[in-house]
């Protein structure tokens, strides 16, 4: 089997893809803060941002292909630590361009539909980046970085994401399934929109990404949605008490990296290849089994 070197294994996202994609690759994972196990995969604890200590992994493991999708993506503590944030989020990014140009193979990135101010959804390939958080900024500057370096490059922009998570990640839905659980008030935004898939889900446009794109490619899911309008759906199909879900707007909330309002992917290029997110509705209703 072809070797896949997966980085952010241990992160939600990085979890899924090592459960998918072990069926066809042989998967090496590198992990940063967690020492985990995942059966069938060789999991290395590494610290991506030292540079030597990276490169001697590429030479020891000889990677076939690579998906990069190690991240500091919490948008206010990249606001808070936007020095720290950048070394990960940027400069491991383009390390690792560099890495799989030397070696002429494939490279897929993960990036994020906050590369978008919100206010010109939904938003296509080609619409020009505008983000208003230091997140947002530091995945633009990874992008065109790693194009720069190396044009064989896939940008895959990722929706919110979610589904479920081995004890050592989580996704966003965790805690309001925890708050509602332990009977307290949840208050989500009705006024921020997005197109949500499941980790999954998530996972297989990746691994599509891979065989079959250069350049940039959204994954959003096919439908365009509130936290609001998505807790109140998750809270009913999961049987959970949804009278705790309380409307309230971005306004209200006080936070350190600025939100923009509508970032809805339009992902009809994936589609066509191959990309097949189920509904909202069909998604969490899997969460059940």
């Amino acid at each position: 089997m072809n070797k896949l070197l997966i980085t952010g294994a241990s992160g939600f996202l990085g979890w899924h893809l090592c459960q998918l994609a072990q069926t066809q690759w042989q998967v090496y994972g590198i992990t940063h803060s967690k020492a985990i196990n995942i059966n069938n995969i060789n999991l290395i604890q590494s610290n991506l941002t030292d540079e030597q200590a990276l490169k001697t992994l590429f030479q020891e493991i000889q990677p076939d292909v690579v998906i990069h999708a190690a991240a500091q993506s919490q948008p206010n503590f990249c606001q808070q630590y936007p020095e720290l944030s950048h070394q990960i989020n940027v400069t491991v990014s383009l390390l690792i361009a560099n890495f799989c140009a030397e070696l002429n193979i494939p490279c897929v990135f993960t990036s994020t539909d906050l590369v978008f101010n919100g206010l010109n959804a939904p938003y296509r390939e080609t619409d020009p980046v505008s983000p208003v958080s230091y997140y947002g900024e530091q995945k633009v500057l990874a992008e065109q970085g790693m194009l720069e370096r190396y044009p064989r490059t896939a940008i895959c922009r990722m929706p919110l994401m979610f589904g479920n998570v081995p004890s050592h990640a989580t996704s966003f839905i965790q805690p309001f399934i925890q708050a509602l659980k332990d009977g307290k008030e949840l208050k989500l935004f009705v006024d921020e929109f997005r197109t949500p898939v499941s980790g999954t889900t998530a996972a297989k446009g990746l691994l599509l990404a891979l065989e079959t794109t250069q350049g940039i490619l959204h994954l959003g899911g096919k439908e365009r949605i509130s936290r609001y309008e998505f807790g109140k759906l998750m809270a009913e199909i999961l049987e959970l008490p949804a009278d705790l879900i309380k409307p309230c707007s971005q306004a209200e909330i006080k936070m350190s990296a600025p939100r923009p309002p509508d970032v809805s992917l339009e992902s009809s290029k994936a589609f066509n290849l191959g990309y097949q997110p189920l509904s909202i509705r069909e998604e969490l209703q899997l969460l059940n089994r």
